[in-house]
């Protein structure tokens, strides 16, 4: 099953607001209509276009889907996030709704004929959200494998009482491009439901942990690189960390006590797969001690250099 970016298909952007949804469906329903068009593929292109506004015109939809897409590429084998089932439900997908089962996966039997998902539940009560925030380092923004996650999810009996909590583990992909306080939803991991209701869902607070090197400006990383008054003025080349490894970065002569220097593709990933810059911050740093001989060479600097540092001051 291969993943659909309804996004794409109708050629707009995620930050799309309904009225351009809505008319970028109606130009494509035009444009590739069975009854009227001559295009190439335009059956499986109405579709498509079909599929897509389905899934994106209904503002609860569109949020499932979006929890949904962080996980997909478009053209490419699907795998949900940890603990995702595929909902199932058209059992191929041309009988009923005439859409694909990459939808029905997601939504089930929630098509244009079909009640919204209240009309399908049992008399039982949905489960509780569970929330929790997961610290992470910088690094595992970059990483590939999940990370463990445990948490307690509330039990109740059938009468819909609180009677315990049991520990629970998943293994969690973090998302690439995710930003401090970012809010993640894992559909029916929080509390079971009771009397055959729903699950509840995990929803997982992102909380980047402090780095003993690095600070974070959006996607940027910013590091201080400390130097002695004599590399700043007669230049130098240092290597800085980063988060995989060191660069050699080269300091020109005649830089700044407070400039900044950028390495790009060393920052944190965003939300395409690119990685921003890292923000290397110059800062000057002056012996604490120093002997009659490095002092009589400061005076003798001074009086050569004549540079006053407060001529505009």
């Amino acid at each position: 099953m291969d993943f659909k970016d309804y996004y794409k298909i109708l050629g707009v952007e995620p930050t799309a607001d309904d009225k351009a949804i809505k008319a970028a469906y109606r130009k494509l329903a035009r444009k590739y209509h069975p009854d009227v068009s001559k295009e190439k593929d335009a059956e499986a292109k109405f579709k498509d276009a079909s599929e897509a506004y389905e899934a994106l015109k209904s503002a609860d939809k569109r949020a499932e889907y979006d929890e949904m897409r962080k996980y997909g590429q478009h053209g490419q084998p699907f795998q949900g996030p940890p603990g995702w089932q595929g909902r199932g439900g058209f059992g191929g997908g041309q009988e009923s709704g005439d859409f694909s089962d990459f939808f029905s996966s997601i939504f089930g039997n929630r098509g244009p004929g079909f009640g919204g998902p209240e009309s399908r539940r049992s008399s039982g009560r949905r489960g509780q959200d569970v929330e929790m925030e997961l610290p992470i380092f910088l690094e595992e923004t970059l990483a590939t494998e999940s990370k463990k996650v445990s948490f307690q999810v509330p039990q109740y009996n059938a009468a819909g009482q609180h009677v315990s909590n049991t520990s629970k583990s998943l293994n969690v992909k973090i998302p690439a491009g995710v930003s401090d306080g970012e809010r993640i939803r894992l559909k029916g991991q929080g509390a079971p439901g009771v009397g055959g209701g729903a699950n509840g869902d995990l929803y997982l607070t992102i909380r980047f942990a402090p780095h003993p090197k690095f600070d974070v400006e959006g996607e940027n990383l910013i590091i201080t690189l400390p130097l002695a008054p004599w590399e700043l003025a007669l230049g130098t080349e240092v290597a800085v960390p980063t988060l995989t490894g060191k660069i050699n970065l080269k300091v020109p002569a005649g830089s700044q006590n407070g400039q900044r220097m950028r390495a790009k593709g060393h920052g944190l990933l965003n939300k395409a797969g690119e990685r921003g810059y890292l923000f290397v911050q110059l800062k000057a740093v002056m012996p604490k001690q120093t002997s009659d001989d490095v002092k009589a060479l400061w005076q003798e600097l001074a009086k050569k250099a004549a540079f006053d540092p407060r001529e505009h001051f």
